[in-house]
């Protein structure tokens, strides 16, 4: 189970690669892979909405419209679904563009509380369709807009989805993609990445300030996932060439590894 747009470049060698290698996949169950994704640098060019953030969550100053909504499905479940979809077919890989909608794989609520719009919390996952894509070989791109119990179109934030994924699927492992190396001590220093954490840690680290911003989310996601069954979750940094299979089959990883 992989998350994040980072994958732009490597996903397509890496669902090449596995498929070759003939072995069982280090994301789901079964001899693939699944990729997750939410808001990108390259969706926020499109759409032109601008940032802003509670509590490490990135959010949308005008996701509250109902028709900015449209656009921003438009665009996740379109435009960027689909470039994914064609660059691992361009790579050998066997794609299938997805949304949370279909099949009814993502069920949320609206976060009405923290006044944001229509953005929402994952309440159920059903990973029938999930499944059977997997089974058959293909690689499910998922794009995380989700509906709540009357029809409409939520965000979700695409590790939250990512993590309930893994977990509705028995994954043994969840990798995050992003923009740094991992859980760093000093966000300034490289050379501080933690290798390994457990959930303890990981919750002291929170209360110390150094997990903080956008890595609050992801380390939460993580937490979750592996308290439903999931092995590890590795948040790694995308941009790094081979970063996949580096901190999968090395010793010492390139990301940080959590576990339980």
């Amino acid at each position: 189970m992989v998350t994040h747009t980072c994958v732009y470049l490597q996903l397509p060698q890496w669902s090449k690669w596995s498929s070759e290698a003939g072995s069982t996949s280090p994301y789901t169950h079964s001899p693939s892979s699944l990729l997750s994704f939410g808001y990108s640098a390259r969706v926020f060019h499109l759409t032109a909405i601008i940032n802003i953030f509670s509590s490490g969550t990135r959010m949308h100053s005008s996701v509250c419209a109902a028709d900015t909504m449209e656009v921003v499905e438009m665009v996740l479940g379109g435009r960027v679904n689909k470039s994914l979809v064609s660059l691992i077919q361009q790579s050998g890989g066997r794609a299938v563009g997805l949304s949370g909608k279909d099949g009814d794989l993502l069920r949320a609520r609206q976060m009405i509380e923290k006044d944001i719009g229509y953005v929402g919390e994952v309440t159920r996952v059903d990973p029938t369709l999930l499944r059977s894509l997997v089974d058959s070989g293909y690689l499910p791109v998922v794009a995380t807009v989700a509906t709540d119990e009357n029809g409409q179109a939520l965000n979700v934030n695409a590790d939250t989805a990512a993590g309930e994924i893994a977990a509705a699927l028995q994954a043994e492992k969840l990798i995050l993609m992003t923009d740094v190396p991992g859980v760093l001590k000093d966000k300034n220093d490289v050379s501080t990445k933690y290798n390994q954490l457990n959930i303890r840690e990981c919750r002291q680290l929170t209360e110390e300030g150094i997990i903080a911003g956008g890595m609050i989310p992801k380390v939460q996601c993580c937490i979750r996932c592996l308290s439903q069954g999931v092995t590890a979750a590795h948040i790694i940094d995308g941009r790094s060439r081979h970063s996949i299979l580096m901190e999968l089959l090395t010793d010492e990883g390139v990301g940080t590894m959590i576990t339980g």
